[in-house]
């Protein structure tokens, strides 16, 4: 029997501008990746030429059936110096708004998807409680140029996996280590969205407008449940408590993590494991979903 999806459902597919452009040489993250003492195996380089074969690549999700795609704003493009606005790049990313309404997919624009102008790493990143302000500036100019073709806005993907991993376990750029500054780096990255929802709702356009975050089922253990609230009120309450007056929350999940009273366990033995070496557990995206619902009281997408 054919699996029929209810009327309105979004079914679609999801890239990052970096991961999938090439050539973002302006960012944090192309500086990360060339950094002989870093920790990345290779450059992203130019991926799969995504800038230059958007209309190819749209074709092929189309093909699959699905209904929306989302992309990313590449912020370095855009503002490739502080002040100076990219006219061109601007316009390629309205022709890409214009080939998702062509194919019959709602163009899903996601605003900042892990990568900053090296600019703004070179005065304190997300460190610095300004470029929240930054952000939202951006946000403002990218909206009065593409707000009209937007189906969706995401603000920011993933902020609890950014100040995480680059401020608190040394993985991401700027590869901090220091456990005050990922509390300090979350708060900014709230202030970010909040300003960026309202400044994305000021341009033209009425897309919805929301945040997506990294969830993981947290398992307590062996008495590590105390541990598992600290955990996810650092890693995900801080963000999803910000999330009032939005008109959506993103959540995206990849396993469950268990938690002993001392912290996370890792995987179980003989559990099976992904190619990125966590659990496969499906049916932790039951469990985010929700958490997140019970906790926002807004309407949950799986981003």
């Amino acid at each position: 029997m054919a699996l029929r999806f209810p009327d309105g459902f979004v079914w679609g597919t999801a890239t990052a501008a970096h991961q999938v452009e090439g050539g973002n040489w302006n960012n944090d993250w192309w500086m990360w990746e060339h950094d002989p003492a870093g920790k990345c195996s290779e450059a992203s380089g130019d991926a799969v030429d995504h800038w230059h074969r958007y209309e190819e690549d749209l074709d092929l999700v189309a093909r699959l059936g699905f209904n929306s795609y989302r992309f990313s704003l590449e912020w370095s493009r855009i503002e490739p110096e502080p002040g100076e606005w990219s006219r061109a790049n601007l316009e390629h990313y309205r022709r890409v708004c214009a080939a998702c309404h062509e194919r019959g997919l709602t163009p899903i624009v996601t605003f900042h998807h892990f990568t900053t102008p090296r600019w703004v790493a070179h005065r304190g990143g997300w460190e610095d409680p300004e470029t929240a302000d930054l952000f939202a500036r951006f946000c403002t100019r990218a909206t009065a140029y593409l707000g009209d073709l937007i189906g969706w806005a995401c603000t920011i993907n993933e902020p609890n996996v950014v100040a995480l991993l680059g401020y608190r376990l040394g993985l991401f750029p700027p590869g901090r280590t220091d456990d005050r500054l990922h509390l300090a780096v979350s708060d900014v990255f709230v202030d970010a969205h909040r300003k960026a929802v309202e400044a994305i709702r000021s341009g033209p356009g009425d897309a919805p407008v929301g945040i997506t975050l990294s969830m993981t089922d947290f398992q307590p253990v062996e008495g590590g449940e105390d541990m598992a609230e600290r955990v996810r009120a650092v890693i995900e309450d801080v963000f999803l408590d910000a999330t009032g007056g939005d008109d959506f929350v993103g959540v995206q999940t990849y396993s469950r993590g268990r938690i002993g009273p001392k912290g996370p366990l890792g995987p179980e033995p003989g559990v099976e494991v992904t190619q990125m070496g966590y659990e496969f557990w499906p049916e932790a995206l039951e469990q985010t979903i929700r958490y997140a619902a019970s906790r926002t009281k807004v309407p949950v997408y799986v981003t």
